[in-house]
């Protein structure tokens, strides 16, 4: 069984990099790196789901 996370982006972030966050979520996690940096080296932020719910639900606003 993997355990590597399954990381996403915004369809709005382009290809060319630059300021851009990544997610990935798990059923008592959500996990958000900042995309310039290489995946071994990238701090993460954790978040529990209802937290993240309200965040972008108040972001979508």
């Amino acid at each position: 069984m993997s355990t590597a996370l399954q990381w996403f982006k915004s369809t709005y972030s382009g290809d060319e990099g630059g300021e851009c966050l990544e997610v990935a979520a798990t059923p008592h996690t959500i996990h958000i790196r900042d995309s310039k940096h290489t995946p071994e080296d990238a701090p993460t932020l954790h978040v529990a789901p209802a937290a993240w719910a309200a965040f972008t639900a108040f972001a979508a606003r």
